[in-house]
């Protein structure tokens, strides 16, 4: 396993001391009882113990206060970010930075019971969706233990791992230490990935007629990079600074003034009425279908962006990735997915009416919806009929009515796709890798993800779209 690593999750440094059953209050009061004893009696057996007693008490106190002081537990992980059914790789090191040998260390983390173990069994706690890892070893002085464990990725989602309890105390068990580290490791486990031939979208255009990919204009006032020159390029767009780094020609790369975008619409929402609750399989498989469009909108080089109605974790704002193409823009749109929720903060329509301003003309509108209400259709055939390019993705049971000018596709929840398990989503994860598309591991450079995916962009979707 090649090892990265993650995020560092928490360095003990000793806790609040807690005595164990194991002593109390009564043996202070057993070795002035034995010293008075000793002395009145002139017993020196007894007034021994009470001396040892007097002694062992302190060091094993001492001992206790150093036992946490300088250990070290961290995680490292093959990869951060993995599709379902993946598997992930994490090594525990266990590090004691100090003279002072431990007899004896236990450490429990919490994980949750959706990535569990591949061998072996996680501990169950209060929570239900929270598991245990617990080890219990010794340390000699300055010795680092290294075990190696595997998760299964079982369901989609963003997950924090710990925090981590250490126990520990002195070589006599009198008394305990505990520490308690900050929980830094996040895995996020993406939505299932499928080829649009899985789903049936497997036409020329499954969105309408697109946009030519051609550079029809380039636009000056946007320098996206800078290439070799070649004879046929005009000597003003040589880049003179680039030149002289190099030693030889360059030219400025421009940004196509008519780039094809893709808005994907996402409704988190399974009925009709918040209220009745949520079908997961549905909620899922629309997850899969947005995800699978922007996979397949990334590599015929759109500019792809993401909105959905349904909020981040502790968030009540709406999840937006704005259009683009840097490296980065696909993992973002996955992460968003991996953790979006099904609490709706407004209805499709009304998402649909709010967000259509902040794309750019001509993009072309997806919106992936497991319902489709009057006040959605509505909403569908006035952006179509003002000129925007529109395309219903609908995986209700019924089929969606026809509309004028308006791409429809129907993937009904029997769709073969739906039910089956991670297979096809391990070889479509296969093919971004291949293509270069796929989330980057831990140890490579790529773009940061958006730090606004939970609250609306300043510049909304048009104004914050440039990422190249």
């Amino acid at each position: 396993m090649s090892e990265t690593s993650g995020p560092a999750s928490g360095r003990e440094q000793g806790g609040s001391a807690r005595g164990n059953a194991q002593f109390s209050a009564a043996w202070f009061w057993m070795a002035t009882l034995l010293i008075v004893a000793g002395v009145a009696l002139r017993q020196h057996v007894l007034f021994v113990v009470a001396a040892c007693l007097v002694t062992v008490i302190p060091v094993a106190w001492w001992w206790k206060g150093q036992s946490l002081r300088n250990v070290e537990y961290r995680r490292s992980f093959d990869k951060l970010r993995a599709f379902p059914d993946e598997t992930i790789q994490v090594a525990i090191r266990i590090t004691n930075r100090k003279l002072l040998p431990l007899t004896w260390l236990e450490a429990t983390d919490q994980i949750p019971l959706v990535l569990p173990l591949v061998q072996g069994q996680l501990l169950p706690t209060h929570d239900p969706k929270v598991g245990l890892l617990r080890n219990v070893l010794a340390l000699k002085w300055y010795e680092r233990v290294i075990r190696r464990y595997e998760l299964r990725c079982t369901a989609r989602g963003c997950y924090r791992l710990g925090p981590v309890h250490l126990r520990s105390g002195d070589v006599f068990t009198l008394f305990e230490e505990h520490g308690v580290g900050e929980p830094g490791d996040r895995l996020v486990v993406y939505p299932r990935i499928w080829p649009l031939a899985e789903l049936g979208l497997a036409s020329k255009e499954p969105f309408g007629e697109s946009a030519a990919h051609r550079r029809l204009l380039d636009d000056p006032l946007r320098t996206i990079g800078v290439r070799d020159y070649h004879p046929e390029d005009d000597l003003r767009r040589v880049h003179w600074k680039a030149t002289a780094h190099r030693g030889q020609l360059q030219v400025r790369v421009y940004e196509p003034a008519a780039t094809p975008t893709l808005g994907i619409l996402l409704n988190v929402t399974t009925f009709e009425h918040h209220w009745k609750g949520v079908l997961p399989e549905l909620f899922e498989s629309a997850i899969s279908v947005a995800g699978s469009i922007a996979t397949w909108g990334m590599g015929r080089e759109y500019k792809v962006g993401l909105v959905a109605n349904g909020s981040m974790p502790l968030s009540d704002q709406a999840v937006r990735v704005p259009p683009g193409r840097s490296p980065g823009q696909l993992a973002a749109i996955l992460e968003a997915l991996a953790g979006v929720t099904s609490f709706a903060t407004i209805s499709i329509g009304g998402l649909l009416r709010r967000e259509s301003p902040r794309l750019p003309w001509g993009a072309t509108m997806v919106v992936v919806t497991a319902i489709v209400t009057d006040d959605l259709l509505a909403s569908i055939l006035r952006l179509q009929s003002a000129g925007r390019p529109m395309t219903l993705i609908s995986l209700a049971e019924e089929a969606p009515p026809h509309l004028e000018g308006v791409t429809v596709h129907h993937l009904p929840p029997d769709t073969p796709a739906f039910g089956r398990s991670g297979q096809g989503a391990i070889d479509a994860a296969a093919a971004l890798e291949a293509a270069g598309l796929a989330p980057r591991r831990p140890h490579e450079r790529t773009a940061q993800a958006p730090a606004h995916l939970t609250a609306a962009s300043a510049g909304g979707w048009g104004g914050a779209g440039r990422q190249s």
